[in-house]
């Protein structure tokens, strides 16, 4: 793949864990599942309107794939598409922005920048 940079989408108390612990071991669906979910820029969207639809305080962390090498595995999800998956816990140094989850006018997630 080409992407090196995915995304999570936390809630705020999966954030202040991340910005405290130094890591995140994934929300209940990753742990279920054994691995972190990432997207791409292109899936985002997508994602945060299927599995966080009617959440409020949400929050999206931008992550270097590079930085995580191996740990990072992109096997075929929702409709055939590839998706980044993390068989390990996200380190916070892999987090090179991170911010509230907000909308463009068209309903697009936006993408958080590092400041």
């Amino acid at each position: 793949m080409t992407a090196t940079t995915a995304y999570k989408v936390l809630t705020a108390a999966q954030m202040d864990l991340l910005e405290q612990a130094g890591r995140f071991a994934g929300a209940p669906v990753d742990l279920a599942d054994g691995y972190i979910h990432l997207s791409t820029a292109h899936q985002l969207t997508e994602t945060v309107d299927k599995h966080f639809a009617g959440q409020d305080n949400l929050h999206v962390a931008a992550v270097d794939l590079e930085v995580l090498g191996a740990a990072v595995k992109w096997e075929e999800s929702r409709g055939g598409q590839l998706f980044p998956h993390l068989y390990a816990p996200l380190p916070l140094d892999a987090v090179i922005a991170y911010g509230p989850l907000e909308r463009d006018a068209d309903g697009t997630v936006r993408l958080p920048v590092a400041g």
